[in-house]
């Protein structure tokens, strides 16, 4: 049964007790459900489950009992790697229960990659030696130091009922309201992604936008978030202890945000990580500080050959984004201005592939206009939901539906003869050598290298193009390294999201051409069997050196036969680029024309065209028996008469 609704709200909690035998695991179980010691209990109880009204959180509690016996291993592995949380058993009479949990227990947990919090507990603690007193704390200390994995620590005892519902209390929250992702423990601070939802949470409730919460604006974040509002007197009680800690916490206008930051620290340190989980919550984040993807309206359901684009609202919010944060005024922002953009963002989504160095930039590495909004249009295409929420992150106060918009089908375009897409992407294909990196570089505006270094898997870069008139798309070319052609056309959809494909060619090299060439009939034979067929256009790279033999007549008569444009002569240093990239958006605005047909193809239409005209025939032939047997009848019922 799934332990989270369709919104990701949790909907149970699945706690898996461990530990040496006789340490008491069962009786804990027991002792927990029936809230009484049992004069007898089985050496593994089945599942047990304490219902939702047990604790306050409202969510039950399955707890699952094991055997640590050599036969029954594999189904305790198997039980752990389950588990939401793992209660881990020592006896308060048996040191060396307790000493077994850092040799042998908690290694244990990291061999089977258990990745569940882990709460240690203490059982029998009525039966402890009064003349050998333990202290916890200094015992646990170093134990949790090694194992961060370790959420707290407590000791019961199950015959006197002593700290026993605490125990899966503790482990239940240790699920719903983990300190792990909020704190960091070893420099008693909020961590990075914690911070930055909490400074966005803290600049969403500043409406004046003054940079503190007045008493009102205070209150109203405890209303929305709690329920309660709350009492002048504990207003000015939350600012004295801030004013008392923090300096800079309180100013004359009301609670700073580093006052706000501390006041969420200063939970977590005193053991209430629920109350910044309660806030967190409420402003849509999920257990990894993302917003929810139940409040990211962004179109789930489509066609393979659809696609998602941001909507002109949202692209002229962007560069609203773009002009305030650009301080000098450059056309272009600096690494710390950009990070100031995703600063309320979990972290700035272009710092990993396949984003990283996909935009144009000037030569001092800062990032232009259309270099931003290119990124921007790449997130999008690539993963949608994450566009959406850096969007909402970054300050989007539209309409989060208002944001997006969803393409027509390609295969709708192809009939239509038109295209109403603003972004379009392209697959590059071409053997070694041929010039791909090259033509993704110069697209970016960065000079030729003549150093070879070949593109280890799938490779992006995208940038806006201005066609005469001066309308503008944005294009994102694809790299498809050779090696990776034959699994890239191993997936029937490949080509569902491409509005061009483009052939590169050596053309002083002839290999160079036959492999493209042999490439480009690929392409077009998975597009004629899956019915994705794509606009091709093939170029000839390095034209400025001398072709090979027949070069100009082989490619020519390739491209007759398959229907296509003549090649695209470029030169070997790509100081005429521009015009490819022209005629790239071109064919993707033509999205009926130039796509190739093989001979096999050519006769699959040619008899789809017989079957339709037979089929025709036939039901016109059918339609006119119809009509003159009705004729008929028609006659012989006025002669009857």
């Amino acid at each position: 049964m799934p332990s989270r609704s369709a919104a990701g709200v949790r909907t149970g909690v699945r706690v898996v007790v461990s530990g040496d035998r006789g340490t008491g695991k069962s009786t804990l179980i027991s002792t927990a459900a029936s809230e009484s010691f049992p004069e007898y209990v089985p050496a593994v109880l089945p599942p047990t489950r304490l219902p939702s009204d047990f604790y306050p959180d409202g969510v039950p509690v399955t707890i699952v009992d094991t055997s640590s016996s050599m036969e029954s291993r594999v189904r305790l592995i198997d039980e752990l790697k389950r588990a939401d949380a793992v209660v881990l058993t020592y006896a308060c009479d048996q040191p060396i229960t307790l000493g077994r949990l850092s040799t042998f227990w908690l290694p244990e947990l990291r061999k089977s990659e258990v990745k569940a919090p882990v709460i240690v507990v203490g059982c029998k603690l009525d039966l402890r030696d009064e003349r050998q007193p333990m202290n916890l704390e200094q015992v646990m200390a170093p134990i949790m130091q090694q194992f961060r994995e370790i959420e707290t620590c407590i000791e019961c005892s199950s015959a006197t009922l002593i700290q026993v519902p605490d125990v899966f209390y503790y482990a239940q929250k240790a699920v719903l309201h983990p300190t792990t992702p909020l704190f960091d423990q070893e420099k008693q601070s909020l961590k990075l992604r914690c911070s930055r939802a909490l400074k966005r949470i803290f600049m969403l409730c500043d409406h004046d936008m003054d940079g503190a919460l007045s008493d009102a604006e205070l209150n109203e974040f405890q209303v929305k978030c709690f329920n309660a509002p709350l009492q002048p007197a504990e207003i000015v009680g939350v600012k004295r202890v801030v004013q008392e800690r923090i300096r800079g916490g309180v100013s004359d206008l009301g609670l700073t945000l580093d006052g706000f930051l501390f006041l969420h620290a200063l939970f977590i340190e005193k053991g209430r990580p629920e109350t910044t989980w309660a806030v967190l919550r409420k402003f849509g984040y999920d257990d990894d500080l993302k917003l929810r993807d139940d409040i990211l309206p962004v179109p789930t359901k489509h066609a393979p050959d659809q696609s998602v684009e941001l909507t002109d609202e949202a692209v002229d919010y962007l560069r609203g984004i773009f002009r305030m944060y650009d301080s000098d005024n450059d056309g272009s922002l600096q690494p710390f201005e950009l990070d100031d953009i995703f600063v309320t963002a979990p972290e700035s989504p272009w710092t990993v592939g396949p984003y990283v160095d996909a935009a144009e930039r000037t030569s001092q590495g800062n990032l232009t206009l259309n270099g931003f909004l290119s990124e921007w249009a790449l997130m999008t295409s690539l993963d949608p939901s994450c566009s959406l929420a850096n969007l909402i992150c970054i300050g989007y106060g539209g309409d989060p539906t208002s944001a997006l918009r969803l393409t027509r089908r390609r295969s709708a375009d192809r009939k239509k003869q038109r295209t109403e897409r603003n972004v379009f992407h392209c697959f590059v294909f071409g053997p070694k050598r041929s010039g791909k990196s090259a033509l993704l570089n110069s697209f970016l505006g960065r000079p030729f290298s003549s150093n070879y270094t070949p593109t280890n898997g799938v490779r992006y870069v995208t940038n806006v193009v201005e066609q005469i008139g001066g309308t503008q798309k944005t294009l994102i070319l694809q790299e498809i390294p050779e090696d990776g052609v034959k699994k890239f056309l191993s997936n029937k959809e490949c080509l569902a999201a491409c509005d061009v494909a483009v052939f590169l060619y050596d053309s002083s090299d002839e290999y160079s051409w036959k492999r493209s060439r042999e490439l480009l009939l690929d392409v077009a034979r998975h597009g004629e069997e899956s019915g994705y067929g794509v606009p091709c256009l093939l170029i000839a790279t390095k034209d400025d050196l001398d072709p090979y033999p027949m070069a100009l007549q082989n490619s020519a008569r390739v491209t007759q036969q398959l229907g296509m444009e003549a090649p695209i002569p470029v030169g070997v240093k790509f100081r005429d680029s521009k015009n490819v990239f022209s005629r790239i958006i071109s064919a993707a605005e033509h999205p009926h024309m130039s796509i190739p047909e093989t001979e096999k193809g050519k006769k699959r239409k040619r008899y789809r065209r017989l079957v339709n005209s037979s089929l025709m025939f036939v039901s016109v032939g059918a339609a006119v028996a119809v009509v003159g047997l009705a004729a008929y009848r028609a006659y012989a019922a006025r002669k009857n008469t």
